[in-house]
């Protein structure tokens, strides 16, 4: 059926112009007896572009995955620590009074008695100065007073603008009134409900002890008998 080529190339019953080593081609008169080889053909075309569109379709997949993952991670130890904070309440601190004004001068402050007359209360040192604006404490005071050496004032101090009458015993307290709030601010700590806060103080202005909540003689017997010193 073929012939060689001018340069002799080509088998002599192949078609032309074909490189040697690919052998003798035959070319069939029915196209159908290569039907068998197109479907082969075919499919080994489809398998192999097939696998690299799979891959290109996973490497997205997995990248995505991987985020998502992430993101739910992210979310989980955000959130996670909030739900614990609502039931988590922090304890309260117990209350105590700034370490700082042991040692520091007494400001002069000028109080007022049951006359409204001002007193300045640098005047009445050495003293026990208690502040019954958190509350009376009458048998704190009364305490107070049967203890507190002689020469050591018992000053009571109420945050409103006349000052009570002190209670009966045999010395009197020097009941005050505190109507700028001076003294409370100097302490710096709100008055508490039940508590009686007391400073002791001695003759040149210091601040020897400061009790936030006064309670038994014992407690403070020893800090209270060296201001007669």
């Amino acid at each position: 059926m073929g012939k060689p080529d001018a340069e002799g190339h080509g088998p002599a019953d192949g078609l032309p112009g074909l490189p040697p080593e690919w052998g003798r081609v035959v070319v069939p008169d029915d196209a159908s007896a290569l039907a068998a080889e197109a479907a082969q053909v075919r499919r080994e075309l489809h398998r192999a572009s097939g696998l690299p569109g799979h891959r290109a379709l996973g490497l997205p997949l997995l990248v995505l995955l991987v985020a998502v993952l992430t993101t739910l991670a992210g979310l989980l130890v955000v959130t996670w620590p909030r739900a614990n904070r609502g039931t988590d309440r922090p304890t309260p601190a117990p209350y105590a009074p700034p370490a700082t004004l042991t040692g520091q001068a007494l400001p002069a402050l000028d109080l007022v008695d049951a006359d409204d007359a001002p007193v300045p209360l640098r005047g009445l040192l050495p003293a026990m100065i208690i502040l019954l604006d958190g509350c009376p404490c009458p048998d704190r005071v009364t305490d107070a007073l049967a203890t507190a050496p002689a020469g050591v004032s018992v000053v009571t101090v109420t945050g409103g603008r006349s000052a009570p009458a002190g209670p009966t015993a045999q010395r009197q307290a020097r009941a005050l009134a505190d109507p700028a709030g001076g003294l409370r601010a100097f302490l710096n700590q709100p008055a508490r409900p039940g508590a009686a806060t007391a400073l002791l103080v001695d003759r040149t202005g210091t601040v020897t002890r400061v009790l936030p909540d006064l309670g038994t003689v014992e407690s403070y017997r020893n800090d209270l008998s060296a201001l007669a010193a």
